[in-house]
């Protein structure tokens, strides 16, 4: 037997909530990519403040570089395995605020990150990312759930999607911030060509603190947001609250969406979380969601670190580029990726997901990503690494583009339909956890292919070459993964998709 209320939402036509979810939804996701995407020009700023040895400027450290970007992957893992659970035991809503105040304020504290001496700057800018990862892990569950538990079966996936899209947004704002706050700081400051003025370090932590803006923007309408149906009907057993909330935010009248009878029609199973009960049912599910997840972050993490040593052929990384100039043109070359690139990727998404399916565009992506690394790495050595032009770049952003047409996204999409409502929010976290510990692995790898330079100055070819042709085979696993795995979801209704009778 269906719940009215619940039949109602899968039926609902498009109305202005759903957008209007979508960006207070997708605001935790648009700072998470502000966040990553600002610091490689952040990075350049630092190293020429703080790695200056006999007015001689040098690059902040590779290791450093990993480092800040790994330890707030460890933030997103505890924030996603915390927030996830927390999703389901006391409600999305309740601690979805939470969350973003977390992102809001340790975003704010990065740009102070207290002191001005090289160590002490890089341990508190690094215990910050750390608070910012939990904030931003929290969101990830919570935003997938909330999105999937309000749509209706018809676009729910364009839906999810439109709210992961927001990334590319971030990636997008985070540059322009950055070329617009360098160009006004180069202006006031009247500097000349390799000097190092003192507002640089006011200039990395303002770019920093911008990024808190659109989501502080965001914290009332999310504290306004109320509970969704799934959650107050299937998990408190609250039916009657459950109309009552969807009838303020959805035009679907009371008489459409009342019971007949106040009983529940949806008793909770007895099992408990990570039981034999639920690994027999659920299990299979968890698996395929959380090793895509892993496979992806491994190669996604890695491309983004690769950036450094992709655009430093075209930004002419020289002592007489003042620093002001040198963020500017990274930030430059990372918004023409994202304007070409990767949010062309999401929005490819958004219009097929619906159309052709969640497994297919995984594998798609997974794919078409495989071939690229392939024919980037296997002539790497003999080819690219002497010759990086037009050719490489164009490959280089079919990877995002197609890992965002890909599982970069669908990973993202269907452990919020797979999972029943007493447990989707923490499946949610288990997934996307076990792949930030992908991702952790993947800076930890890229520093393995890029530390030891060679007479150049430039990354082993040799280790480059192994790096890359590794991407390749772990896309081909991923493929595997989703072909033997993961279950299609579209069209469904997320009681349908859950696989929680006997």
């Amino acid at each position: 037997m269906s719940l009215k209320v619940l039949s109602a939402l899968d039926v609902a036509r498009i109305q202005l909530y759903h957008f209007k979810a979508i960006i207070i939804a997708g605001m935790g996701l648009f700072t998470d990519a502000y966040d990553l995407f600002c610091i490689p020009p952040i990075i350049k700023l630092i190293g020429r403040i703080y790695y200056v040895e006999e007015k001689q400027y040098r690059t902040t450290p590779t290791v450093v570089v990993s480092a800040l970007v790994a330890i707030a992957l460890l933030g997103t893992v505890v924030g996603q395995l915390v927030f996830g659970r927390l999703g389901d035991r006391i409600g999305r809503r309740s601690v979805y605020g939470l969350s973003l105040g977390i992102m809001v304020l340790s975003s704010i504290a990065c740009g102070f990150s207290i002191c001005r001496t090289r160590n002490c700057v890089l341990v508190s800018l690094g215990f910050f990312r750390f608070l910012l990862g939990v904030g931003i892990g929290g969101d990830y569950p919570l935003s997938a759930t909330i999105m999937s538990e309000f749509a209706n079966k018809k676009t729910r996936g364009a839906f999810i999607a439109a709210v992961f899209s927001m990334q590319g947004f971030g990636i997008l704002v985070s540059s322009v911030v950055t070329m617009v706050v360098c160009k006004i700081f180069e202006a006031t400051s009247h500097v000349s060509n390799g000097q190092i003025p003192e507002q640089v370090d006011i200039a990395w932590r303002l770019i920093l603190m911008v990024g808190a803006i659109p989501a502080a923007m965001t914290y009332y309408w999310r504290m306004m947001m109320p509970e969704t149906a799934r959650y107050t009907a299937l998990v408190e057993q609250n039916v009657l609250q459950a109309a009552m909330d969807m009838e303020k935010v959805l035009d679907i009248p009371m008489s459409q969406i009342a019971e007949d009878s106040l009983l529940p029609s949806y008793p909770p199973p007895s099992y408990p979380l990570l039981s034999k009960r639920f690994f027999r049912r659920h299990g299979y599910d968890l698996f395929s969601c959380a090793a895509s997840w892993f496979l992806v972050d491994v190669v996604f993490y890695s491309s983004n670190l690769f950036q450094s040593q992709t655009y430093h052929r075209f930004i002419k990384d020289q002592p007489d580029v003042n620093a002001y100039e040198l963020a500017f043109r990274v930030a430059r070359f990372q918004a023409i990726l994202a304007i070409c690139s990767t949010i062309p990727g999401y929005w490819v998404t958004v219009y097929f997901i619906d159309r052709i399916g969640r497994v297919k565009i995984q594998m798609i992506g997974f794919f078409f990503m495989a071939m690229v690394y392939f024919a980037i790495g296997i002539p790497y050595k003999y080819f690219w690494s002497e010759k990086i032009g037009i050719g490489f770049i164009t490959l280089y952003a079919l990877t995002f583009f197609f890992c965002n047409f890909g599982p970069n996204t669908t990973t993202f999409i269907v452990p919020a339909e797979l999972f029943p409502a007493r447990f989707r929010s923490t499946c949610h976290g288990i997934s996307g956890a076990v792949g930030k510990v992908g991702a952790i692995i993947g800076t930890v790898g890229f520093l393995w292919a890029s530390r030891i330079p060679n007479n150049n100055g430039k990354p082993d070819p040799v280790r480059m070459t192994v790096a890359l042709v590794f991407l390749g085979v772990v896309c081909l696993v991923g493929l595997a993964v989703t072909y033997f795995f993961t279950r299609e979801t579209m069209g469904r209704s997320l009681e349908d998709n859950e696989n929680d009778d006997e």
